[in-house]
């Protein structure tokens, strides 16, 4: 009985490093499980998840408060923003932005993970991030286009961020 009892939870600990977005090599080294062992503990857990009422009301409950963390994160990167504009603090701003669209990224890929999201949701989402996204770049052109220091600065660290293969104007 105690094996069954410690395996539930093992398998509740990878289910909860899941839902807040972790991937299986991250889940892995977090919880010190072999990622094999890992891949076979969310693949029980999707099964006991969509044969049992009670743990899928328990996976959106845990969802709806990460996805209420998420939004809470995001209230305070713009807080930041707002800190930052009036201090002129250019730095912490574009570092703010930048969290903001990661927090976003994070959001949707763990909704996506989670099996939230159709099609058409996704979509929608996904053209209101993109959306959002500009709107933020925008500002950031905005921002720093009076400051040749902060454009090249904010470049340097947009190209870090957005990958090898995008190009990055400010």
């Amino acid at each position: 009985m105690d094996e069954i009892v410690l395996h539930i939870e093992e398998v509740n600990k990878v289910a909860s490093e899941y839902i807040k977005g972790n991937d299986e090599s991250t889940i892995s080294k977090t919880l010190s499980i072999p990622r094999n062992r890992v891949v076979s503990l969310l693949n029980e857990w999707r099964s006991m998840v969509s044969n049992n009422e009670a743990i899928r009301a328990r996976a959106r409950e845990a969802l709806a408060s990460a996805d209420q963390h998420y939004s809470g994160l995001i209230k305070r990167s713009y807080e930041v923003i707002e800190d930052a504009e009036q201090l002129q603090n250019l730095g912490a701003k574009t570092n703010a932005i930048k969290l903001i669209l990661d927090i976003e990224n994070r959001r949707m890929e763990m909704l996506q993970k989670a099996g939230l999201l159709e099609n058409k949701e996704l979509a929608d989402q996904l053209l209101e991030q993109e959306r959002k996204q500009e709107i933020l770049l925008g500002i950031l052109k905005d921002v720093v286009g009076t400051c040749s220091t902060c454009k090249s600065e904010v470049a340097r660290r947009l190209a870090n961020y957005g990958g090898s293969g995008e190009a990055v104007t400010v």
